[in-house]
């Protein structure tokens, strides 16, 4: 298996395309672990959800969002990072359809 080094800063707020090509929304947060002396990335969230994870906000926003008559608040999928494609950093593209994918919502953020 071969490893390579990513700058995760440049790939946020890049525009994911499907397998046709397609816009399916931008990265805006990686998750990841670590493993001994190095951070592994299990998955890339994209989408409007996202965002509030990465600022950190998602309670305070899921609040507001409610207080402003939201019933469902869905924006947005986690992609496995074995999922999605980045031979070219600038243009990431998904190895699988946006069906397959689990959709972010307040249950699982």
């Amino acid at each position: 298996m071969t490893t390579s080094e990513i700058h995760l800063e440049l790939l946020l707020g890049k525009l994911v395309l499907d397998s046709t090509g397609k816009a399916v929304g931008r990265i805006q947060e990686v998750r990841a672990e670590q493993q001994g002396e190095e951070w592994i990335v299990k998955e890339y969230l994209i989408g409007y959800a996202a965002v509030l994870e990465r600022l950190s906000a998602w309670t305070i926003g899921l609040g507001i969002l409610h207080l402003l008559g939201a019933q469902k608040i869905f924006g947005g999928y986690t992609i496995p990072w074995n999922k999605l494609d980045l031979t070219d950093p600038d243009k990431p593209r998904l190895h699988c359809s946006l069906d397959t994918l689990k959709s972010l919502d307040e249950n699982n953020l």
